[in-house]
């Protein structure tokens, strides 16, 4: 279960009468677009349905079994979220709007590249303020990945800006190999990998272009500086001698 705090309340009146569930707002929107796929207990504040939640009232059973034909709280709260409305106080959506706006920029940092300066990452920070400048103003009913495209059209007058994958060479030290292999190989879509002679071990990896100084700290990191990545233009050639 979730906190109260960061609950919301979706309402439904029908039959004269009113329901009112406690739920984790982005849940229940993803219930209304028939995309939960989690579980419920795991995303509502009170396993019970109130008439009016604020006080703690709940509605009469009879109630309950006319308008749902059940009085069980985990089928009637996803009926109360889909056919009803979704309550959210001012410092609810100015709470969501923050965590959205974070999740949007992180977004666009790990996966956008600058053309102009030879597809290098945005700084998180060069984000913000573009995305400032732009006036883009978040949506915080709707999904993050739903924004995305409007935040790139949005900040292209602003900055030089391109989603775009980049494939990079890893070369491990036979020192480090053996364990560091392993966490690089997690970091994006492993195209090619091969033991050397010497021990060492090489791996080609694609991920997004603004993870790219990640990866070179991570390899600085597991090889204790001994280490090496180097971009791959062409992905046609993945050779990794």
């Amino acid at each position: 279960m979730i906190s109260l705090d960061e609950a919301v309340t979706a309402r439904l009146e029908s039959h004269g009468e009113r329901f009112e569930v406690l739920i984790d707002p982005d849940a229940a929107l993803a219930m209304k677009r028939g995309e939960f796929e989690g579980e419920l207990e795991d995303v509502i504040a009170a396993e019970d349905v109130f008439e009016n939640a604020s006080r703690g009232d709940r509605p009469a059973e009879e109630d309950l079994e006319t308008v749902f034909g059940t009085t069980d709280p985990l089928a009637i709260i996803p009926e109360v979220v889909e056919r009803g409305e979704i309550q959210i106080t001012a410092e609810q959506r100015e709470e969501m709007m923050e965590r959205k706006h974070n999740q949007l920029v992180t977004t666009i940092t790990r996966n956008a590249v600058n053309p102009q300066m030879d597809d290098s990452p945005h700084p998180p920070e060069r984000i913000e303020r573009a995305l400032e400048e732009a006036g883009f103003q978040i949506d915080p009913m709707e999904p993050v990945e739903n924004q995305v495209d409007d935040a790139l059209e949005a900040l292209r007058p602003v900055i030089p800006i391109r989603f775009e994958e980049v494939t990079m060479a890893v070369q491990l030290p036979a020192d480090y190999a053996g364990s560091g292999q392993a966490q690089i190989r997690e970091f994006g879509d492993l195209e090619r990998e091969e033991w050397q002679n010497d021990g060492s071990w090489v791996g080609v990896l694609t991920f997004p272009a603004g993870l790219q100084n990640d990866l070179y700290d991570l390899v600085n990191e597991v090889t204790s500086g001994e280490g090496d990545a180097r971009v791959i233009k062409d992905k046609d050639d993945l050779r990794t001698r």
